[in-house]
């Protein structure tokens, strides 16, 4: 019997405790931690890590203040266009999908491409049709509009630029543009950041990941990072690890870095910590800027970043934690 694992990260970048009132960041360990008991409880129970990583990741994008699922940014044209990918470490089977809309748990139609398609990545229009043939969950526009992103919308229009998610902004707080539109709003600026994801060990030893976004504000042009590329954002095998990413997509394309970490261990016969320090190290030299959360197959995790922050979290039989800044 292995040692069951997870780990969980809503985002990588600049998270600072002066930006983050108390009020706001108990809001955020709340969406932890009940992402986390989410996972936890089904790998206690003895269900598989595929079951954990999807069930939890749909918790994350549940979660309003993540940029997944609800709390998705808009694209320059005003809409949520979302990306997902799981992988099974038993089997290396894999799905993702990319510029979904309206579909309330991306996660879950991923995982369905990967079960009940021969294919790893649908894309737009069909990927949304595919979710319609599978009967998912769909959600109206309102559903996916939050203040706060709407605001960073119009900012980053107004400015000529594409948002990263996790980088700093240099503009009046959300909570100020609320109070502005609606003045019992008690909305604040937290400087929020991008991805989610979840890793996951499962009591025989099985892995697997999964990541889910909303991609970047103010993006055009059919912009696709990291989060739905198998390999880049997302990886899993059972005899490696298994590794979601967070942080600027275009590097961790670059980097390949999900799959970095697995390959150090599998070529090099080092164990997990030392291969992610190693794949930090070489994504900062690149340029890259976020994070990463890793588990074997022996229920070891790690969860490295080179940002200011990572709201971030893990449970083994021994520890649990849940921590937002370095």
């Amino acid at each position: 019997m292995s040692k069951i694992a997870l780990a969980i990260h809503g985002g990588a970048g600049t998270i600072l405790r002066s930006t983050m009132t108390p009020e706001l960041e108990r809001e955020y360990r709340a969406g932890l931690e009940t992402a986390l008991n989410t996972g936890w409880q089904i790998l206690e129970s003895g269900g598989s890590a595929l079951d954990a990583v999807e069930q939890t990741v749909c918790s994350l994008e549940d979660f309003h203040l993540f940029n997944a699922g609800r709390g998705s940014v808009f694209t320059h044209d005003g809409k949520n266009e979302m990306d997902a990918s799981i992988m099974d470490g038993r089997t290396l089977d894999a799905g993702a999908i990319a510029f979904v809309r309206n579909v309330k748990n991306p996660i879950t139609l991923a995982r369905l491409v990967m079960e009940k398609t021969p294919h790893i990545l649908l894309a737009a229009d069909g990927a949304n049709q595919f979710a319609k043939e599978m009967a998912v969950d769909f959600a109206p526009d309102e559903y996916f509009f939050t203040e706060h992103r709407w605001q960073q919308l119009l900012k980053a229009r107004e400015e000529g630029i594409v948002q990263l998610d996790h980088a700093a902004e240099e503009q009046e707080s959300v909570e100020d543009a609320e109070q502005k539109r609606n003045p019992k709003s008690k909305i604040q600026n937290p400087k929020s950041l991008g991805t989610v994801g979840a890793v996951a060990c499962d009591a025989v030893g099985n892995l697997a990941a999964a990541t889910s976004t909303g991609g970047m504000t103010n993006k055009k042009f059919g912009r696709v990072g990291d989060t739905a590329l198998i390999g880049a954002g997302t990886y899993a095998e059972n005899a490696t690890c298994a590794v979601s990413c967070t942080g600027h997509g275009e590097f961790f394309m670059m980097g390949v870095t999900a799959y970095d970490v697995a390959a150090r261990m599998k070529y090099r016969g080092i164990d997990l910590s030392t291969a992610a320090k190693q794949a930090i190290e070489h994504l900062t030299d690149i340029g890259g800027e976020g994070g990463f959360i890793a588990v074997d197959g022996s229920g070891n995790v790690v969860l490295p970043f080179n940002s200011d922050g990572m709201y971030r979290g893990h449970r083994t039989a021994d520890s649990s934690e849940i921590e937002i800044y370095r």
